[in-house]
């Protein structure tokens, strides 16, 4: 985290770095690997053997803050579960292994999970470019991997699960996540549409697709295209790409970005060169609740749009109730829970809902059933997997920090709970 932001919010370098220390002392004490299960339940599993899930996860690197949010969603999960009996009266424990956000340390650890500590079941790691060389291995061990974050077109295209079909992602296909701002652009009148917008992209399969696809409809509707380029998903780089969309002056920019960091590098850039789109929208970032927040200052926040398919005032019973033991457990406000804590929770659900039908942990059983075209109930909603993986029954909703710091639904306009948006987006905290 950059403390050298002079429109940061008053506490955003404390922040930091206590958030720093706590991935240094979390990388040190677990030997980069967890194991949990219940604490405290209501409701003790029987003496049977316990059912171990393994994932992994980046506790460390350039995905650390997601895959620590994973990994409290998957514990909140599990914790639930075994206080209430468990699943067919068996204890849940995570085994969590850290893959330090690499693609060849995340195929190793299901390797180890699979192979030497022979898991039951399996659990995604998070991103797209994680979950594509652990569906590999999970189809190679013939395991069913259920994940919430891995929803890019490649993860499901690739030859292991074209051949397998093992893999079962509970979130929003991303493909489609900025289609509900795209209908709002095409539903304003003409003379209030952006006419020009900027498309920089990082390089990364999550994040490219749903930018690529509202680049081409916007530009159908009129809306002129002044940049589209991709750069290296690496820190050297985020300054140099934002300073080239601030010299164009567009007035929309759609952002291809995975995290926070990203998103603030353009931020801080574009207040730099005072240039203020007036419309600015992040395939990611901007939903990572109060770990966004606190990085880019109250004020700049506001106006902010991410796409996603879930937030903490979703009006689901079970994910309001997921909400608050969330908050019972690590503490803060509602708004301080990020979408990374329901897809991981759901994906959870899923997996019980499998178990309980098929009996048991057999995964060529569990793949069969979540091919069946059942539909599974979620914090996120409902999930029915199409001959891919894909949720085909997930809504797509965008998303946005409006006053007072609070993160809003804002389209489609006409969906249950959705508020005006903020249009134009406010300028920069000096």
């Amino acid at each position: 985290m950059r403390s050298d932001l002079p429109w940061l919010s008053r506490n955003a370098a404390a922040v930091g770095a206590i958030a720093v220390a706590s991935v240094t002392a979390l990388a040190a004490c677990s030997s980069s690997s967890t194991s949990s299960s219940s604490a405290g339940s209501s409701s003790s599993p029987s003496s049977k053997a316990p059912i171990t899930i393994g994932a992994s996860l980046s506790l460390t690197g350039d995905f650390s803050a997601d895959g620590q949010a994973f990994q409290r969603g998957y514990q909140l999960w599990a914790k639930d579960v075994n206080s209430s009996g468990g699943l067919l009266g068996r204890t849940v424990q995570l085994k969590i292994l850290n893959d330090n956000s690499s693609p060849t340390q995340v195929q190793t650890n299901y390797q180890t999970l699979f192979a030497s500590d022979h898991v039951a079941l399996a659990f995604g790691p998070f991103s797209s470019l994680l979950t594509t060389p652990s569906a590999s291995v999970a189809a190679r061990y013939g395991y069913a991997l259920v994940e919430g974050a891995g929803g890019a077109p490649a993860v499901f295209s690739s030859p292991a699960n074209m051949s397998a079909h093992n893999v079962f992602d509970v979130s929003l296909p991303i493909t489609d996540e900025m289609i509900p701002f795209v209908n709002w652009v095409a539903s304003l009148p003409p003379s209030e549409r952006p006419a020009t917008a900027a498309y920089p992209m990082a390089e990364d399969p999550f994040a490219d697709p749903p930018v690529q696809l509202a680049q081409a409809k916007l530009q159908a509707l009129g809306v002129k295209t002044v940049y589209s380029k991709i750069f290296p998903e690496e820190e050297s780089s985020y300054k140099p790409a934002a300073d080239q969309v601030a010299a164009t002056g567009a007035q929309a920019v759609l952002l291809g970005s995975t995290d926070v960091p990203t998103v603030a590098a353009f931020m801080q850039a574009f207040a730099q060169q005072h240039y203020n789109p007036k419309m600015f929208i992040c395939a990611a970032g901007p939903d990572q609740g109060a770990a966004f927040v606190s990085v880019v200052g109250k004020q700049n926040a506001t106006g902010m749009m991410v796409p996603n398919g879930w937030y903490p005032g979703y009006a689901n019973p079970d994910s309001q109730k997921m909400v608050q033991a969330y908050v019972a457990q690590y503490g803060g406000n509602p708004s301080d829970v990020n979408a990374d804590v329901a897809e991981a929770y759901s994906v959870g659900q899923v997996m019980a809902q499998a178990v309980k039908a098929t009996g048991g942990t057999d995964n060529a059983k569990i793949i069969s059933y979540l091919h069946s075209g059942v539909t599974l109930s979620t914090v996120q909603g409902p999930v029915k997997f199409n001959e891919l993986g894909m949720n085909d029954s997930a809504a797509a909703f965008v998303f946005q920090w409006q006053k007072d710091t609070t993160f809003r639904q804002v389209l489609p306009a006409s969906a249950p709970g959705s508020v005006p948006i903020i249009n134009p987006k406010p300028g920069w905290a000096s």
